[in-house]
């Protein structure tokens, strides 16, 4: 069974536009979420979003403005205070088994090899877990596979510890997808990073979800990062926090990082940079 076909840093073929066509995957109508005591904190308000099948979708905005709070929405990490979240046709009722989530820290368990570490969710998430003896050989192969996909053939059988951030951050990548999301969340996952390493993993991501075709959402203060990863950029508003810009991202795939000193990739950051410079006022 095949599950990265080949090294990210190949070009995989291109991708079209994402059709208008395709059916919503995450959709949230007049959401607010309140934290502490009613009225206390209100972090989101009449925040409505609609997020397609297979579409990479980024999230900006200023600091404290609810971006996390979405992914908990999104998850069913929390549930809203009031309005509705769908996600896959299915109002959200509690946290979502086909969700991987990549954060800014790794969190591999140090305790654990890196194969073991990237198997983790192959021992929790139905069906795989009640699978994992009959096929801890396909599960072990599964981990290798990604591994080497995202370029670390050798640190299979490594600790998280003999890793640099940037070999950790891409052993977190294989173990948010190695369950075969249907929906990635990545809350400032490469913000952590230095900046040769950070446009690396962009690499990684991108030819992840152009192999895959699961539905990405990228939470990120990167506006750089954002236009280059995404078909369309949310801009939240300051807290309590709504959409008030979407811009969609007309820019062909696989995405190079020298597209990021083309005009119009330029023209796009600063347009979003004053969206978001609009929002703290």
């Amino acid at each position: 069974m095949l599950y990265v076909s080949k090294p990210p840093f190949d070009n995989p073929a291109p991708k079209p536009l994402m059709p208008l066509t395709r059916p919503t995957f995450v959709e949230m109508d007049d959401v607010s979420v309140t934290y502490g005591a009613v009225g206390s904190e209100l972090a989101l308000q009449a925040f409505s979003v609609r997020i397609a099948t297979g579409e990479f979708a980024a999230i900006v905005g200023p600091s404290g403005c609810g971006k996390s709070t979405f992914l908990k929405l999104a998850s069913g990490l929390r549930p809203p205070t009031a309005g509705g979240v769908i996600v896959g046709d299915k109002e959200v009722a509690g946290p979502l088994k086909f969700v991987g989530m990549a954060f800014q820290n790794p969190a591999l368990l140090p305790w654990r090899k890196c194969l073991e570490n990237v198997m983790l969710p192959l021992e929790i998430v139905e069906p795989f877990r009640s699978r994992k003896r009959r096929d801890r050989e396909l599960h072990r192969a599964r981990a290798r596979d990604l591994l080497k996909a995202v370029g670390l053939p050798d640190a299979a059988d490594r600790y998280p510890w003999q890793l640099s951030g940037g070999m950790q951050q891409r052993v977190a990548l294989c173990r948010a997808i190695v369950h075969d999301p249907r929906l990635l969340l990545l809350d400032e996952t490469f913000s952590a990073l230095d900046a040769f390493t950070r446009e690396e993993l962009w690499g990684v991501v991108q030819a992840l979800w152009l192999e895959r075709q699961f539905t990405a959402v990228l939470v990120t203060h990167d506006l750089t990062e954002a236009v280059y990863l995404a078909d369309t950029v949310h801009v939240v508003s300051s807290r309590p926090g709504h959409i008030i810009h979407s811009e969609v991202i007309d820019l062909p795939r696989p995405r190079d990082p020298r597209q990021r000193f083309d005009p119009g990739f330029a023209d796009t950051v600063l347009r979003l940079r004053q969206k978001i410079a609009e929002a703290r006022q």
